[in-house]
């Protein structure tokens, strides 16, 4: 995949992976109608030309919820509530753990959050709404993600 920011002056290419990023395949995954496992199957067999690759058409979005001070020195362990609430969003775990039966904090990338809509303006609203439900102390996520008049 390409990585590439939306710029005033046109698109600009960040990096080119031959694997799956984070938090790209969490925004990308949910939007593939075909299962990945037959993907996969084909790819190995050379036989990729003779699935049909379907899509939703829909829209996805997702925003990272990330321990403060992040991507510098941040802190760990803070309970992280809330996740129970979220009936609207995948919602994927990163720097989680467990601990004493409750799910904590263990790194500087979270969680990230995952909402599909008929547009970006309504999956972008869905996963605010959804992120605004999950807390943990010092929690921080963008909140210009699809925004295009950022671009």
């Amino acid at each position: 995949y390409a990585g590439l920011m939306l710029t005033k002056e046109g698109p600009k290419v960040l990096e080119f992976n031959a694997r799956f990023g984070d938090p790209e395949t969490q925004v990308v995954l949910p939007l593939l109608k075909t299962d990945l496992i037959n993907i996969i199957e084909a790819t190995i067999e050379g036989k990729l030309d003779k699935i049909q690759i379907e899509w939703e058409d829909k829209k996805a979005v997702c925003a990272v919820a990330v321990s403060n001070g992040y991507p510098g020195e941040y802190q760990t362990g803070f309970e992280i509530t809330g996740l129970e609430k979220v009936k609207e969003a995948f919602v994927y775990h990163a720097g989680t753990a467990l601990k004493d039966g409750k799910i904590v904090t263990s790194g500087g990338r979270v969680l990230a959050v995952t909402t599909i809509g008929d547009s970006y303006e309504e999956a972008r609203e869905k996963v605010y709404r959804e992120i605004e439900k999950i807390s943990f102390e010092g929690m921080y996520y963008r909140k210009d993600i699809a925004l295009v008049s950022q671009v």
